[in-house]
């Protein structure tokens, strides 16, 4: 009779395991736990993305603290770029979030005076621009993108290549 319990014991807890495997590897895509952080590749034009964990909302936190949080937070990760071993263009180092302010569906992204060092002319700013605006407009409510460095409104970065005063959305890449 023992014989018998055994391997009916051990399949209860085989699928009890793959159970709880499943139910907690899914979680993470039906909770909106992970974030796509993109990055602009080499060429300039293609778009990488890689995924980063995201707290869920937390306990008293209102929608619209967890969405500036998460906006914050996907901002920071796109300045950052991706992991090193991974060929991107990226911000002048030492460049980061000053802060994000939300008014609608516009996110503003206040970036430190470093990212005016950029040398990498119309190109460099087109492709660390790409990367952030689709980062943080992949956040629901979020369509647009406007950018200050270091609070102030810009028309362009020094180069003047990338056009500042508005708004940057999707389309205009």
């Amino acid at each position: 009779m023992r014989t018998t319990r055994l391997p009916v014991l051990v399949a209860i807890a085989v699928i009890a395991a793959a159970a709880y495997w499943y139910i907690h590897s899914t979680r993470a895509t039906i909770n909106g736990e992970t974030i796509a952080i993109y990055y602009t590749k080499l060429d300039g034009k293609t778009l990488g993305e890689v995924r980063v964990s995201m707290r869920p909302r937390q306990a008293g936190e209102s929608a619209a603290e967890h969405l500036h949080n998460t906006v914050l937070y996907a901002a920071v990760q796109a300045v950052a770029g991706p992991p090193n071993e991974i060929e991107a263009i990226r911000f002048p180092p030492g460049t980061s979030v000053q802060s994000v302010a939300i008014a609608g569906s516009t996110a503003t992204v206040d970036l430190s005076k470093t990212v005016e060092s950029q040398t990498g002319g119309s190109f460099g700013e087109n492709g660390e621009f790409k990367g952030l605006v689709y980062t943080v407009t992949g956040i629901p409510g979020i369509d647009a993108v406007a950018i200050t460095v270091d609070g102030a409104n810009l028309e362009t970065l020094p180069g003047g290549h990338l056009e500042l005063d508005q708004p940057l959305h999707r389309s205009d890449w």
